[in-house]
């Protein structure tokens, strides 16, 4: 099921299309129980849009005829949280989403105040996906996020604190260039003028991004695009846990699973090696239980206990009553 914002604004969206809908067909297409779309309904309608409802065994939604429709009250983070899911839903594997999920980012900045509006832009024509793993984290503060981009976009030189892995604080005078979201996180890749080179920074580790009103001609920047050059920086950095397994799948197969993620091995016409690098090993979890496929554990050792762990408490969510008894 979506998050709270981003599905009630899909809801928005299909009433906006004039269209009565049956309540069960609206849950439906929502993927939520009848309840969760009253709740949907009178969340819209405290936004100040007026849905009308038809009680009954019948019954279903519409918005009023000839209703003038207010702006969208959202704050900065459900914006942001937005712009960011419906552009990942646009670039994701699954298909048929792409187009309905541009629409829908098109219909709602539309209606967006424009302070909103103008930000949500920037975010969305300055961000590169990646292509490893799903959205990124929501955990980065949205208005360091929509300062960054409409910094990118404006060509303006931004000063800010960054913290590096080790905890140590450093000023950052730099040119910034693109966002990429990539890894389930965010970088800021940025021409640092202090170091004069190229640097990609995790946006969760900047902060008071500042404007300082200077403008600045784009430099070429070594790599074809920010997400290349992100991944490239990623590669060739340390990392304490390289992961290796033998799955029983063909290798074509495996790609098309999780080939954004991980290097594959052709072994036979049955077995490939499934190659990861992480920082933590629960990143590598979550990508092997996508493959489909039975595994066994090559490297490291320590990745069978933490499978095992998550195994533990998947089973025991698996044996609870769901309706709580």
């Amino acid at each position: 099921m979506a998050n709270t914002s981003t599905r009630t604004l899909r809801l928005l969206s299909l009433l906006q299309s004039h269209r009565y809908w049956p309540g069960a067909e609206l849950a439906e297409r929502l993927d939520v129980s009848p309840r969760t779309l009253r709740r949907d309904v009178d969340r819209l309608r405290e936004l100040g849009y007026p849905v009308e409802a038809r009680r009954g065994v019948d019954g279903g939604y519409q918005l009023a005829a000839g209703a003038a429709l207010p702006p969208l009250v959202i704050d900065d983070e459900e914006a942001v949280a937005l712009a960011v899911g419906l552009q990942a839903a646009a670039q994701g594997p699954v298909d048929g989403i792409a187009e309905p999920s541009l629409r829908v980012l098109a219909k709602i900045v539309q209606v967006m105040p424009g302070r909103l509006r103008r930000r949500v832009e920037a975010l969305r024509a300055m961000t590169v996906t990646g292509g490893w793993g799903g959205p990124a984290r929501s955990d980065v503060d949205p208005d360091v996020l929509t300062t960054v981009a409409l910094a990118c976009r404006d060509g303006e030189r931004l000063r800010f604190a960054y913290t590096a892995a080790d905890g140590r604080r450093t000023d950052r005078h730099v040119e910034p260039h693109r966002l990429v979201s990539l890894g389930r996180r965010w970088y800021l890749v940025a021409y640092d003028l202090d170091r004069a080179d190229w640097r990609n920074l995790r946006v969760d580790r900047i902060s008071g991004p500042d404007g300082t009103g200077a403008r600045f001609r784009p430099r070429e920047l070594p790599a074809a695009d920010a997400a290349e050059f992100v991944r490239t920086r990623l590669d060739t950095a340390p990392r304490p846990y390289r992961v290796e397994v033998l799955a029983d799948a063909p290798a074509a197969t495996i790609r098309e699973r999780i080939g954004r993620w991980a290097a594959i091995d052709e072994v036979d016409a049955d077995h490939c090696r499934v190659h990861l690098t992480s920082d933590s090993l629960d990143w590598p979890t979550i990508a092997l239980g996508a493959l489909g496929a039975d595994f066994r554990v090559l490297h490291p050792p320590e990745l069978v206990d933490r499978l095992r762990d998550w195994a533990d408490r998947f089973h025991r969510a698996a044996s609870r009553d769901p309706h709580g008894g």
